[in-house]
Order: C-alpha cells, then sequence, then structure tokens
C-alpha cells in the first residue's frame, strides 16, 4: 500500500486499526531532510505497526530512543537525530543517584518519557547497548559528569551493602565455611587418634571416637588420660613439649566440633526462616544445600523436579551423557533417611517422587505461599511407606 493510501479510504468504525502519520524534519549530512511515519493502531489507540519513508519515498526502518540519566535522543536506524532531549540543570549527588537507579530499575527517565510520547513508536534503548547505531551522542557537562561518578560510587556502596542482606548468600557462606571446617575437623581429628594410639596402643577408640579430643584437652598428663580410658599406661612418655603440642592440638580439635555445632545451628535458623516449606519437608540442613547448589531460592524453585533429583550428581550425570554410563537416580537428596534407608531398588522411584515435592516446597518459599504442615509432610512420608510396601521384593534381574 502506498503512503498516500494509507487509512484514507473511509472513516474507520470502532472495531477497525486506524491510520496516522507525521513528518518528522532532521538534518543528514548538512542538509535539511523530511521523515514521514505512518503509524497504525488498534481500537484501544496501540500501535501495532510503524512504517518510515524518507524524503525520497523510501521505506525506512526502525527508530531509537537513546536515553542516558541526563538526556535522551531519537535515532533512526542511519544514526540520524531525530529529536533530543537534554537536561543541562546543577544536578546533587543524590539527584543523580536517583536517576541512575531509576535506570537500573529499567524505568525510563523524564526525557526519555517526555520523548517516548512524541514517538511511541520508538524502541527505548539505554546508552551502551549493541543494538544502537552510531550517532553523535549529547555529552553531559564537567560538572554533571563529576556528579555522576559520585553517584554512580555511592550506587555501588549501597549495592554491595544490600549485597549483605541477601538470605541465598548469607545460606551460601554458612554451608560452605561448615564444610571447610568439617574437612578440616576430621583430618585434624584423625590425626589426633593416629597420635594418642601411638603412645596407648591398647586404647580402642571405634565407638567414641569423637570424644578423644574432648577427653584429651581435659587432663593434664597423658597417665591421666590412660586412667580414664582404663588401659595401660604409655611404655614411653612424651617429652613436656611433645605433650603440650598433643594437648594443644586435642584443644583445637575439640573447639572446632563446637565450631561445627555452632555453624550447624546457625544454617538451621536461616533455613527456616528463608525456606520454610523445604525445610519442613526434607529439614534444613538438607534444604539449605540444595538451595546453595541451585544457586538461590528463586532458581530452585524454577528447575524442574527431574534437576532437583539429581543435584549434586553433577559428574555422574555428564559421565553418563558423554560414556553411556548409568545416569545417577539422586544427589543430596540421597542424605534424607526416606531414601538413603531405603532398600536399593525403590531408592530411584522414591527419589523421583520427592524431588516432585521439593519443587512444590521450594515454589512455596519463592513466591511467599502458606508453608507446608506437618500434616503435609505426613502425607509425602506415606507416599514413602506405600512405594516401599508395593515393591518390597526386587526385581527379577
Amino acid at each position: 500500500m502506498s503512503p498516500e493510501g494509507l487509512g484514507k479510504d473511509r472513516v474507520p468504525h470502532s472495531g477497525q486499526n486506524m491510520a496516522d502519520h507525521r513528518h518528522v524534519p532532521f538534518n543528514h549530512g548538512g542538509r535539511a531532510c523530511i521523515e514521514v511515519l505512518f503509524i497504525i493502531r488498534d481500537k484501544f489507540n496501540a500501535v501495532i505497526e510503524v512504517t518510515t519513508f524518507n524524503s525520497n519515498g523510501e521505506l525506512g526502518r526502525i527508530m531509537w530512543l537513546w536515553y542516558s540519566w541526563q538526556s535522551a535522543a531519537v535515532v533512526n536506524d542511519e544514526g540520524d537525530i531525530l529529536d533530543v532531549e537534554i537536561n543541562e540543570a546543577r544536578f546533587s549527588v543524590h539527584g543523580a543517584k536517583e536517576r541512575l537507579q531509576m535506570i537500573t530499575e529499567g524505568h525510563l527517565p523524564p526525557e526519555a518519557v517526555v520523548l517516548k510520547e512524541r514517538f511511541p513508536e520508538a524502541k527505548p534503548t539505554a546508552h551502551g547497548s549493541a543494538e544502537l547505531p552510531e550517532f553523535e551522542i549529547p555529552q553531559p557537562t564537567a560538572s554533571q559528569l563529576q556528579v555522576a561518578d559520585e553517584a554512580a560510587l555511592l550506587l555501588a556502596k549501597e549495592g554491595v551493602a544490600v549485597s549483605a542482606a541477601d538470605p541465598d548468600r548469607r545460606l551460601e557462606h554458612l554451608l560452605r565455611a561448615s564444610e571447610e571446617l568439617r574437612t578440616l575437623h576430621l583430618t585434624m581429628e584423625a590425626r589426633l587418634v593416629e597420635w594418642v594410639g601411638l603412645f596407648l596402643p591398647s586404647a580402642r577408640f571405634e565407638r567414641n571416637r569423637t570424644q578423644v579430643a574432648g577427653q584429651l584437652s581435659s587432663v593434664d598428663s597423658l597417665s591421666d588420660f590412660a586412667s580414664m580410658l582404663d588401659v595401660d599406661d604409655a611404655y614411653e612418655q612424651p617429652s613436656d613439649s611433645e605433650w603440650k603440642s598433643l594437648h594443644d592440638w586435642a584443644a583445637m580439635v575439640s573447639n572446632q566440633g563446637r565450631q561445627l555445632d555452632r555453624l550447624e545451628h546457625a544454617i538451621r535458623v536461616a533455613a527456616q526462616a528463608h525456606l520454610p516449606s523445604t525445610s519442613a519437608l526434607v529439614g534444613p540442613l538438607l534444604a539449605a544445600r540444595l538451595c546453595v547448589e541451585a544457586h538461590g531460592r528463586s532458581r530452585l524453585a524454577r528447575l524442574p523436579s527431574g534437576t532437583v533429583q539429581v543435584l549434586g550428581a553433577e559428574k555422574a550425570f555428564f559421565s553418563h551423557l558423554r560414556s553411556g554410563t548409568a545416569p545417577p537416580k539422586h544427589g543430596h537428596i540421597f542424605m534424607h533417611p526416606w531414601i538413603s534407608r531405603s532398600p536399593r531398588w525403590v531408592r530411584g522411584k522414591i527419589a523421583r517422587m520427592l524431588a516432585s515435592k521439593i519443587s512444590i516446597a521450594a515454589r512455596i518459599d519463592a513466591f511467599e505461599g502458606t508453608p507446608m504442615s506437618q500434616d503435609d509432610v505426613d502425607e509425602v512420608e506415606a507416599k514413602v511407606e506405600g512405594i516401599r510396601k508395593e515393591f518390597s521384593k526386587p526385581p527379577r534381574r
């Protein structure tokens, strides 16, 4: 359809699209030009289609609404500025920060809003986008640049402060600290048991291995420790310096155990506040681990249940994809006794069912719905028992 024929055949009725046109003068290469915009709107006055023609009657293309924190411009594909709005006022640091925050949140600054009303068909695009054509960008004044730098620094500081309130990141630090401390604790505890066993070979620590550090750090000599365990005293006593080193080592291991308990308590408190439904379903420690592995509560809520099922088993999963090994049936959720204490042949079925319930619980948490009650958890446990009874015997091989 030619530009002259658009929307001029008859008066549109209430259900018909309407056409309008606008002449936009601009400067291109030192000469005055006019671009004609033909806009088709629906009965609600919403823009459906925009067609542009230049002064030679050639079909034009899209227009961009470029904007920064203190200026905005409408630009065509050839980099010609059709209209511009520049705020040359003296900004305070607080005022500039508010404008930068506005753009960060996806809102248009006042200058862009004015141009958007004049050119509703222009595509809003923030400064720095690779989509924009090359054009002469309106530059702020030197004082505005200085204020913008101070405002950006202030905004960055506030962003760092706000990130400290992110429960996902705090939960991650708690969990990672617990993992690192547990690894160190187990290594040092094993060293302590082996060290003491060198002097007291008749002592047996299989059942009370975790109590060795606390008991040894509470006595004044190795002989007192042997008497406490009711075993033969050491044939060769350690020197004073060696005993002090052994005693201090035991005190460190004992202190690490108490630190681990405090960390796990903090994880439980944080998980129950951040993931109430998931914590009620599978326990706060496992809920926290799943949240951290999924990189946040909102992402855990978006994951399909099949992915939740194998969270933590990434190596086995990619080995299955790469070399055709058996796919993993479960990841971290194996830690839950509903799975770990079930017969081998039903673990996959229970894991699938539990993963689907975890996905529902995570979505309840993410969208702040009504938390799961104990009745809901009992219902899931009944399903677990039903699966165990239905498949009480292993399948034939």
